[in-house]
């Protein structure tokens, strides 16, 4: 087993040929263990060793769970809380306890507790009345991480879910180099932990991702499955509850390995044909159900953490244009159309603001995109000292671009900035995203300013002027009709 603690690190790809920064972010650094002490590298039992080549060799399934995820999102948004035990839940006497942070389960507080009894036995504990509305803000930017990774999504609740990222190896890397990106994202991002377990099934993975928390990794090889699974106590199969359990006791079975020795037919008999079947299954880690993904894709973007909060409406609008030509990207390679443009603004202290606009006709062109994505920020009321740590660009409202009808201006061309950038996107796809881009992402000299842009900043080609021997004349400037941008088809 391979375990891993906290990654933060700088940007990995986020397609096949492009170095942008995505909404996964952050290489693994030197892995740690889940008590935060530095993996030896030796194996551990049953599994490979830390950072070995092929410790995730056929693992493809991820576990991810958020760690105490309403606690930790009630102390994000009030830091004075960090340190002190925090329960979340009803304050009436009658209520039940749905979260508690780690300093408060030391106390034996845990979910489903009734809140009188928590007061019991953590009197200083801080209670919180439940947010929901902010807890499901927060669960669908985790799953949009997510779903940057892999369209393989399956939500098990607002605060987990199972991932395959089988699709996602060549271009982001093996799935441990995965679980530890998707870490460092939410926890840039979002200001909260998650533990990732990472296997060959989704048993297997889940509760790998329990043994690493709070706050971990943990890779569980597929032929170090049994090794970790053996020792485990009855109760950590699904379907083992208190009866059961107390069946299983009464059988003098105590852990996994016992109920893979003994005969199918003894636990059949106990238990039912269906059950005993399903835990001998379990006990030989053997769980062929796939990450079952039941929502096409509805919207495609990108978005980015800054290193440090922004204050500067030009960076912000450089930002804008670099998404949105992501975005662009990302809607031709899907072979889409966007109807609507959404643009998010996270302030330092984590508010969230966002904005959309309907466009007159679908779209794929980055120019397009960016357009709206600045009208949308400067109409967003912002204070002028107002900071963001993040922005991002979405669109939503797709179309099959097969089957929409673009429609043309009387004398337009139907070729246009749309022919333009799918040729800039095979120049990228053979010779890396940034081979061309628009000039205003382009740095200058060390001390040179970047370009200031506007909201109709566009593609521009460099000065020939800059690179003309000295001595050549000057080209002929070509005519009025030439120089014209070519119109959005």
């Amino acid at each position: 087993m391979t375990r891993g603690g906290p990654g933060r690190g700088p940007a990995v790809p986020d397609g096949a040929a492009s170095p942008d920064r995505g909404p996964v972010t952050g290489e693994p650094v030197p892995g740690e263990s889940v008590t935060g002490e530095p993996v030896s590298g030796k194996p551990a039992a049953g599994g490979a060793a830390a950072g070995g080549a092929a410790a995730d060799s056929g693992c493809r399934i991820l576990h991810v769970d958020m760690d105490a995820f309403y606690a930790s999102v009630e102390i994000r948004d009030r830091p004075e809380l960090a340190g002190r035990p925090v329960i979340v839940g009803a304050t009436a006497s009658r209520g039940v306890v749905l979260a508690a942070s780690y300093e408060a389960r030391a106390f034996g507080v845990h979910s489903a507790m009734p809140v009188t009894r928590a007061r019991r036995l953590c009197p200083q504990a801080v209670f919180i009345s439940p947010r929901h509305h902010v807890y499901a803000a927060v669960s669908k930017e985790v799953m949009e991480v997510f779903r940057s990774v892999t369209p393989e999504v399956e939500p098990l609740a607002l605060d987990e879910a199972f991932l395959d990222v089988s699709g996602a190896i060549r271009r982001l890397g093996p799935p441990a180099r995965i679980g530890a990106l998707i870490r460092a994202t939410i926890a840039e991002q979002q200001g909260i932990t998650c533990s990732v377990g990472v296997a060959s099934s989704k048993f297997i993975a889940k509760l790998a991702s329990t043994h690493s928390k709070p706050d971990g990794l943990l890779v569980v090889p597929a032929d170090g499955v049994l090794a970790f699974l053996h020792p485990l106590p009855v109760a950590a199969l699904w379907g083992v509850g208190e009866q059961t359990g107390q069946v299983l006791a009464r059988l003098g079975l105590r852990t996994v390995r016992d109920i893979a020795e003994i005969p199918v037919g003894t636990l059949q008999r106990e238990l039912g044909l269906s059950l005993g079947a399903h835990l001998a299954a379990l006990a030989w880690g053997r769980d062929e159900r796939p990450v079952v993904s039941s929502t096409p894709e509805k919207s495609i973007g990108a978005e980015e953490t800054f290193a440090s909060d922004i204050d500067d409406p030009e960076v912000i609008r450089r930002e804008l244009l670099r998404l949105s030509g992501r975005t662009a990207r990302g809607l031709r390679s899907a072979g889409a159309l966007a109807r609507t443009v959404v643009i998010k603004l996270r302030l330092a202290n984590f508010t969230t603001i966002t904005r959309s606009r309907t466009l007159p006709e679908p779209t794929d062109v980055a120019r397009t995109i960016y357009a709206t994505a600045c009208a949308l920020y400067s109409a967003a009321g912002l204070d002028s000292r107002a900071r963001l740590r993040l922005v991002g660009v979405r669109t939503s409202g797709l179309v099959p671009a097969s089957r929409a009808a673009t429609q043309l201006a009387f004398g337009e061309r139907p070729a246009g900035w749309r022919d333009a950038e799918r040729a800039l996107d095979r120049i990228s796809g053979r010779f890396g995203t940034d081979t061309v881009r628009p000039a205003a992402l382009v740095t200058g000299q060390p001390d040179e300013p970047f370009p200031r842009l506007s909201a109709g900043s566009h593609f521009q080609a460099p000065d020939e002027s800059a690179r003309r021997p000295p001595g050549e004349p000057a080209r002929r400037p070509p005519a009025e009709s030439a120089r014209r941008p070519p119109r959005e088809g």
